[in-house]
């Protein structure tokens, strides 16, 4: 992965609208939050292969990382995101990684079912 270009993020973003993809959407503070602070409050959520079609996707700095909203009836949305690749398979694949590396946020997005 490398750092997000927000110009090359949003033409990714174009390249996938108005048809129907499958998403991947999951944030953490894993096992990181208790391992440090046993007082800490594990959170999280994850969907995986949830279909949508989205007219607009946008992608916008908020407090040096980034956000992506995917307007659809509502919104789908990750903040947090630092990283980014368009892998082998023609899948976007974003990430918000903390200063440590660990992944905290992440939204990939697929023409296909991604493998489970």
């Amino acid at each position: 992965m490398k750092a997000i270009k927000m110009e090359e993020v949003q033409q990714h973003l174009d390249e996938f609208a108005n048809e129907p993809v499958y998403i991947h959407l999951e944030t953490t503070n894993g096992a990181y939050a208790k391992h440090f602070d046993s007082n800490a409050h594990n959170v999280g959520a994850y969907i995986r292969n949830a279909q949508i079609q989205y007219e607009r996707g946008k992608i916008v700095e908020s407090d040096g990382t980034y956000r992506v909203g995917l307007k659809t009836d509502g919104w789908v949305y990750a903040e947090g995101l630092t990283d980014y690749e368009l892998n082998e398979d023609g899948q976007l694949l974003l990430a918000g990684h903390d200063q440590v590396g660990r992944l905290m946020v992440a939204l990939q997005i697929s023409r296909k079912p991604f493998q489970m």
